[in-house]
């Protein structure tokens, strides 16, 4: 699996393409996969379950992708995901990535550790800038 290309295309095909979201859950995805995103385990259903509503309220989709290794089986990244939402409001989200690919190439298994940050040059709730994502 290119990771890059996977941290970038998958939130795009997701979120925003024409084919069935599990058609393209299940081309990146092994179907035992488990997800632990900041100590919550989330299957192939619950997965899903996330990527649906996100269809009908995300109007684009950006991935910047700090770090990747690929190490044999063993995968890890530091990136960026940016939504922004159909009524304008706009998240970006740092995710730290550890896992495991599947003999077949795809995710089996991802720890992962989020958090909401504020773009550069954002203003906090004091009107002040915000340190953000640099």
């Amino acid at each position: 699996m290119d990771l890059v290309e996977y941290l970038t295309r998958y939130p795009q095909d997701v979120t925003l393409g024409d084919e069935a979201p599990e058609t393209v859950f299940d081309r990146y995805h092994a179907p035992e996969v488990v997800v632990r995103s900041d100590g919550i385990d989330l299957d192939r259903e619950r997965l899903l379950q996330h990527v649906r509503p996100a269809r009908k309220r995300v109007s684009s989709v950006h991935t910047e992708v700090r770090d990747a290794l690929n190490a044999g089986k063993r995968i890890a990244a530091r990136y960026t995901l940016t939504a922004v939402m159909r009524k304008g409001q706009t998240v970006t989200t740092e995710i730290f990535m550890f896992g495991e690919l599947a003999d077949d190439g795809r995710l089996l298994r991802v720890e992962q550790v989020t958090r909401t940050a504020q773009p550069a040059g954002a203003a906090d709730q004091s009107g002040r800038p915000a340190e953000g994502i640099q």
